[in-house]
């Protein structure tokens, strides 16, 4: 506690004195073989500890680690030390001289000196009191002062009204410890030298009206009035917390009072007048010892001491027979009194070496009465005048014993406790020591080992060694006392040999215990020890099975004399365990031995349990088929997720469950019809009844239509079905209703638009089978209506040979010829002429007289006279509606020539100053065009600019009609005189080269540029062909210096008429559109910029 303070007693032991080696020798005996070698004693002991370089051994770190370790506190005392309290690490001293010294062991070199200013001569310090907190410290003197010190005072101050010597102080511990910051210490009691007790309260807050003593009053006296030893209250747990008992001690008894408190928030105080009043007419109760001595104490021991909460479980009386001790009960009505199993421990007898003991033996002096006592949890610490002795207080044994080292003439003044902090301390009158308890329970186990208490030994078994020698002697006890099953638990808990316990078992015949022992041997059992967990596993399933024989041979013999009921129940929750060690247990079962094993008990029950809990469906199915149980055998199929056992049991369960095993499939949409096929092809082997459903069918369909299969297979086998399934009704003609629909509503292939099944197939299959219905749908579906009508003929089915009839609807031919096969039919095979005619009602595509040649020629006119006069009557009026058409096509023929002639006459005002919207000259200078937007252009302008956007049929009839009408104005030229040659100049305008300056080259980015390269540079070519300046002189008439007389005059010589139409020709593809604003439709495809035309110097 004290490092700069403490000085050990005595040298560390060495732990090489009693190390490994020293251990009792154990063999390794278990199942699997030791992992080390022989001589190492880890197998057993574990690693072996070694002291670490600065001395220090870590808790626990072995057996001879000692409990109990004295060690002198360095410190100088000034003055004889006459009483010493710690509470909560302060420590308080008194001197003497009056000196009090105070040393909180947080801060150990900050000692506190306060005098008490009264001269030894008047005033003797007899015990100091401090309470839990280590706040508050009540000082006694021999003459009957008392001062009280608060925490932080300079000095004590003296308690004017407490004018008594005070030999023992109850402190009220909760109430101190819960409120840390309260300067009250509530309700104490007080144990006088004159037997009177004393309920006190003092409070260190300064008030100038009221003084550090808030009350003091009486309470009890005792009636023998000798001094109060020992004095200690407690509060009742809950619930019945308002309840208190209060202990008081003499030197020769022992008081207990019990009884309600008068709890109040307040401190006014009187607490305890109510518990102590109910004995002020009865006598307490009490236990006496003989004998005196001057020396008696009261401890109280309490697990959590630094708890409020916590209750006192213990407590030791210090007389002169020997230390009275006992544990506390807190019922509600003691008969007895509170202190239970309450022992007097006599004193120990000590040895003491005289001057001669050379040659004398020791003396056995008489147990002397120890001087002061401290109580752990475990052990009674004695105080002598020249040792400290611990005693156990389970064995009542010493397990310790220091000398104290004592300087001459100094004297062992007594032992104090510090119950929060559980540290002890020894004090003479000249030094102070602390006792260090450590590891206090490390032999505890041992204790309650032998006294027959092994729950309680394991509790406190810290190390594997301990723990299982306690395993290992509790199993042998239960062994002994016939309790095997709980012997086999602890066994299989313990290192005891495998072998040795399994014989043991085995000799006396209890294979219950020895399965309730390999159960917890396997449980135990590493995972990585294979072999080991399935030996074990497979010798209990052994052990499992004769059980459940025996049971069943139980059950069977007295079935009729005895109730039989616990044995039935005993066999269910056996078969239950099995089951559960199955699961269990599965991966360290061999699949082939368990089987073997169990047919060889024969348990039926157990080897289909145990299949299904290995995943082995296979052979459940194949048991359930060899007993014919076809539901069972569906139902463990449905179980599992193993697709290849549909497709292996499914041909044997499709023919004797057909239906189950098609629900069965039906749940199981990853099922692959293909694979399914040899199981639905047995139902064609099986007699077909033709009430019950066809199974096969239906799955089929689910296939087809819902779970979308496009295999013909499938397609093909579904046909098959329908086409030779039987009728409902024996007596009934085949019904074709259900392969109709199917037909018609089958799935076709997207890309072909043909049906996945095979259409000559269906057709040979239906012949085969009489459907002729069936057989014409299929010669629809296969474009072969002549056929399809045909056979419906044949068939006398006049109505499906007119739906087939209005199949061909883009053939109107066709369809006319199948009408006038399905009219022959009815008028010379029916021969019912009225039938004949309500037949043309069918129809648009045949009249009357279409069908007229099939009547017979004796047939008289009158059976149809009236449908004749109908049908003339329709013509004629057909006529009248043609008529009027005629006449409205006339009348708008007229008013469309009229707009043209008007037409010719438009006119268009043109200002003096208006220029050519190309080259920006005046327009009148030449022969010009306007267009009703109001865009005029010069005519060789006009051309160069439409030349560029019209497409190359344009221009090549272009280039003809100029190549025409120039050979004739070169002719009438030679005749006039020579005239200058025309050489044609390529033309490019801007407006061109925004929409086809491509020159034959891809442009880059242009989609589809590379590819019309070729085309787009023969148009170019073209284009250089045409050249504005002569074409414009052909175009039009007399104008300027573009066109004379002489072309007019030239023109009378040539065919005026054809010169006329190839100029209006070649006017209408120049000036059919204003070209400006035709570009700007026919350019938006087009780059502003064209290729090469980039100027990129404005770039960063």
């Amino acid at each position: 506690m004290f490092d700069d303070f403490v000085e050990h007693s005595g040298a560390i032991p060495d732990p090489h004195q009693h190390g490994a080696s020293s251990l009792p020798q154990i063999a390794y005996q278990g199942f699997e073989p030791s992992p080390f070698q022989d001589g190492d004693n880890q197998g057993e002991f574990g690693d072996v500890v070694t002291p670490l370089e600065t001395g220090y051994y870590p808790g626990g770190a072995g057996e001879n680690a000692p409990v109990f370790e004295l060690a002198r506190v360095q410190y100088a005392i000034p003055a004889p030390l006459i009483s010493l309290a710690v509470s909560s690490d302060m420590v308080a001293m008194g001197l003497s001289t009056n000196v009090l010294i105070l040393i909180e062991l947080a801060h150990p070199d900050q000692v506190t000196k306060l005098l008490i200013n009264r001269k030894p001569s008047e005033m003797t310090i007899h015990k100091l009191f401090l309470d839990p907190s280590g706040r508050h410290l009540l000082i006694t003197s021999q003459q009957g002062e008392n001062y009280y010190l608060y925490k932080g005072w300079k000095k004590p101050k003296p308690l004017r009204s407490f004018k008594m010597v005070i030999e023992s102080v109850a402190w009220n511990r909760p109430a101190l410890l819960s409120s840390t910051g309260s300067t009250s210490t509530k309700e104490i009691l007080l144990g006088g030298r004159n037997g009177t007790i004393y309920e006190a309260s003092l409070d260190a807050e300064d008030d100038f009206f009221k003084s550090q003593e808030r009350y003091l009053h009486s309470v009890f006296t005792l009636p023998e009035r000798q001094p109060i030893t020992g004095i200690d209250f407690v509060y009742f747990p809950p619930p019945d917390f308002k309840k208190g008992l209060v202990v008081v001690t003499t030197a020769s008894r022992i008081y207990q009072f019990v009884g309600n408190l008068d709890r109040r928030s307040d401190d006014a105080g009187k607490v305890f007048n109510t518990l102590f009043a109910a004995y002020q007419d009865t006598a307490p109760r009490f236990h006496e010892l003989a004998g005196q001595t001057k020396h008696s104490e009261l401890h109280l021991y309490t697990p959590n001491a630094d708890r409020p909460q916590s209750v006192p479980m213990s407590m030791a009386w210090l007389t002169a027979p020997g230390v009275y001790h006992g544990s506390l009960k807190y019922i509600s009505s003691p008969l007895d009194g509170l202190i239970d199993a309450s022992q007097l421990l006599p004193y120990p007898q000590f040895s003491s070496p005289s001057d001669d003991s050379q040659t004398q033996p020791d003396l056995l002096l008489q147990p002397e009465v120890p001087i002061s006592i401290g109580l752990t949890e475990f052990h009674f610490i004695l105080l002598y005048h020249d040792r400290v002795v611990a005693v156990g207080n389970l064995d009542e044994q010493v397990t310790y014993e220091e000398l104290l080292p004592l300087k001459p003439g100094e004297e062992v003044r007594g032992f104090t406790v510090d119950n929060v902090r559980k540290t002890y301390w020894v004090y003479t009158d000249s030094s102070l020591f602390e006792l260090v308890v450590a590891n206090e329970d490390r032999d505890v186990w041992k204790v309650y080992l032998e006294k027959g208490m092994p729950d309680l030994a394991l509790q406190y078994a810290k190390t594997p060694i301990h723990r299982d020698h306690v395993l290992a002697s509790q199993a042998d006890a239960h062994f002994d006392a016939g309790r095997y099953i709980q012997s086999a638990q602890c066994y299989a808990q313990s290192s005891k040999s495998f072998e040795e316990v399994t014989l043991r078992f085995v000799d006396i015949g209890e294979r219950d215990a020895l399965r309730y022992y390999l159960i917890s041997r396997l449980e135990r059992t590493r995972k990585t020890d294979l072999t080991q967990r399935m030996m074990l596993a497979t010798w209990l399933v052994e052990f499992y099975l004769s059980k459940c024989n025996q049971l069943d041979d139980l059950v069977a013999s007295e079935s009729v004399s005895h109730d039989v009921e616990n044995l039935q129940a005993e066999r269910s929750l056996l078969e239950d365990e099995l089951r559960q060690f199955f699961e269990t247990y599965k991966s360290n079962l061999e699949r082939t031995t368990i089987y073997d094993l169990i047919l060889g008990h024969g348990r039926t029950d157990v080897y289909l349990h145990y299949a299904t809990v290995v995943g082995d469906f296979e052979r459940v199915i194949e048991h359930w088929v060899s007993e014919d149980e076809w539901v069972k055998a569906i139902d463990v199929l449905n179980r599992q997720n193993n697709l290849e056992l549909y497709y292996r049991f499914g041909p044997v369960l499709i023919r004797h469950a057909p239906k189950e095993t098609v629900d069965s499939w039906l749940r199981q949409p990853s099922l692959d019809p293909l694979r399914l096929v040899p199981s639905l092809l047995q139902l064609q082997h099986v007699p077909k009844d033709p009430i019950s459903p066809n199974h096969a069918i239906r799955y089929l369909n689910h296939a087809i239509f819902e779970s979308h299969s496009t295999s013909p297979m499938i397609h093909n086998l579904l046909i098959t079905f329908y086409a030779s399934s039987p009728s409902s009704s024996p007596s009934a003609p085949e019904d074709d209703g259900p392969l109709l629909r199917f037909l018609s509503t089958a799935p076709e292939d997207p890309l072909t638009g043909k049906p996945y099944y095979d259409l000559d197939y269906a057709l040979r299959l239906c012949k085969q089978n009489g459907r002729t219905q069936p057989c014409v749908h299929i010669y629809s579906k296969m474009g072969m209506y002549e056929n399809s009508v045909d056979l419906a003929l044949l068939k006398g089915d006049l109505e499906l040979a007119k739906i087939n009839a209005d199949k061909p609807e883009d053939d109107l031919p066709l369809k006319k010829k199948l009408w006038l096969k399905i009219a022959k039919y009815v008028v010379q095979e029916k021969q019912d002429l009225k039938t004949a005619m309500r037949f043309l009602e069918d129809t648009d595509l045949l009249k009357i007289e279409d069908i007229l040649p099939f009547f017979p020629d004796f047939v008289v006119i009158d059976d149809f006279k009236e449908d004749i006069c109908a049908a003339l009557e329709g013509y004629s009026a057909h006529i009248e509606v043609l008529k009027g058409e005629m006449d409205e096509a006339t009348r708008s023929a007229e008013s469309i020539k009229k707009d043209v002639a008007d037409l010719k006459n438009r006119f268009v005002t043109v200002e003096a100053g208006e220029r050519c919207s190309t080259c920006s000259y005046p327009l009148l200078i030449r022969q010009f065009y306007v267009f009703p937007c109001q865009h005029s252009f010069h005519a060789d302008c006009l051309i160069g600019v439409v030349k560029e956007y019209l497409p190359p049929s344009s221009l090549r009839r272009i280039l003809t009609l100029q190549t025409e009408l120039l050979r004739g104005s070169a002719k009438d030229r030679n005749i006039i005189g020579p005239q200058r040659q025309m050489v044609p100049i390529p033309q490019r305008t801007l407006l061109s080269a925004n929409f086809a300056n491509t020159n034959g080259r891809a442009v880059p980015g242009v989609p589809g540029s590379g590819l019309t390269r070729n085309i787009t540079a023969a148009g170019d070519r073209l284009r250089d062909l045409i050249v504005p300046e002569s074409l414009a002189s052909v175009v039009g008439g007399v104008w300027g210096t573009g066109g004379n007389e002489n072309n007019v005059t030239g023109g009378q010589g040539r065919d005026a008429e054809k010169v006329e139409k190839m100029r209006e020709e070649l006017d209408e593809l120049l000036a059919s559109n204003c070209p400006l604003c035709e570009s700007v439709v026919a350019g938006l495809d087009k780059p502003f910029i064209a290729e090469g035309e980039m100027d990129n110097s404005w770039q960063l």
